[in-house]
């Protein structure tokens, strides 16, 4: 289960993620490490919305 301070929507959550990997974070693996978020997790949850993190923009799209 991701932590309760995220959002639940996937837009939202979308939002959230790309924002904080835009602004504060180098890599998916270090905001998963710093928030304290299972990557497989947050990938499989945007995934299953029809996101997919692309690791040479640094976002989900």
């Amino acid at each position: 289960m991701l932590p309760d301070n995220l959002p639940k929507d996937p837009m939202m959550l979308l939002s959230v993620i790309n924002m904080k990997l835009r602004d504060f974070y180098e890599s998916l693996d270090e905001l998963c490490s710093d928030m304290d978020i299972d990557r497989d997790e947050l990938v499989s949850t945007l995934a299953s919305a029809g996101f997919e993190y692309n690791e040479s923009a640094k976002k989900f799209w």
